[in-house]
């Protein structure tokens, strides 16, 4: 197949002998058409892996084909066609493990240690080579001794599993009449507020009149330091001094206790 300077995608019937000049034509010359042609010929393979990889995850399908798509680039630009392997062998090799890292690092809600991360992603895919062979689902036991683990060790991992991404606080609760979040305990600054009020109840008795005075009409009435002034009879440099000196004198207080 004879390489044009504007290289056409490949179309089905194209053969391994028409990708494998492609993969040389693009490993001489760098040429970002054919690297555009070799993605587009196997994005069906990144595409597959990202749903069987994916599946176990808690990432979305879309998620992982961009990361099976961003690891397929990484593997055109990587394979050496004089190797005498094939592209599909090798670009599956680092698709499998850009997903199964991103999957390892990125897609936990709770993050386990990293021993615990590989074991849980190692007994997954033991599960499923070990369903296939026994057409049942295996026993802890039997995916300890695939993997050369104690039987425990199986179940520390799959614990850990259950926390890659958190419940979600809109699902239904027990009862059925409400959501999980409705009856959740938030933190309640109701409390806080009703501290600090009766610990102010406290303190006004010790200011004069004119200080509660100014205090409450700057924060109950909401008035500006001007209207106090003309309410009062006296300079907006006044009322802003006495509203300092009182408010330092209810911190000094409140510190004190």
């Amino acid at each position: 197949m004879a390489v044009a300077s504007r290289t056409a995608v490949p179309s089905a019937g194209t053969t391994k002998g028409d990708l494998l000049a492609l993969h040389r034509h693009y490993a001489a010359t760098g040429d970002p058409e054919t690297r555009r042609a070799l993605i587009e010929a196997h994005s069906g393979l990144a595409q597959a892996l990202a749903r069987r990889i994916g599946s176990r995850g808690a990432d979305s399908v879309d998620d992982m084909v961009q990361v099976a798509y961003l690891a397929l680039m990484k593997a055109v630009d990587r394979f050496d066609p004089d190797l005498g392997y094939q592209f599909s062998t090798y670009a599956t090799r680092v698709i499998t493990g850009e997903l199964k890292r991103h999957l390892r690092d990125y897609s936990w809600s709770v993050r386990p240690p990293r021993a615990i991360h590989d074991l849980y992603l190692a007994a997954e895919s033991a599960a499923d080579d070990l369903t296939q062979e026994l057409r049942r689902n295996p026993t802890v036991a039997e995916v300890a001794e695939r993997l050369g683990v104690d039987e425990e060790s199986v179940l520390e991992a799959g614990e850990a599993g259950f926390w890659r991404r958190t419940p979600s606080l809109d699902r239904p609760s027990a009862t059925g009449d409400t959501d999980v979040g409705d009856i959740v305990g938030a933190p309640d600054d109701g409390f806080a507020r009703l501290e600090g009020r009766l610990l102010l109840e406290a303190l006004l008795p010790k200011l004069d009149d004119q200080a509660r005075r100014i205090l409450d009409m700057r924060f109950n009435d909401r008035l500006s330091q001007a209207e106090i002034a003309s309410r009062l009879g006296t300079s907006q440099m006044n009322v802003s001094r006495t509203l300092r000196r009182t408010l330092d004198r209810l911190l000094a207080a409140a510190d004190g206790r």
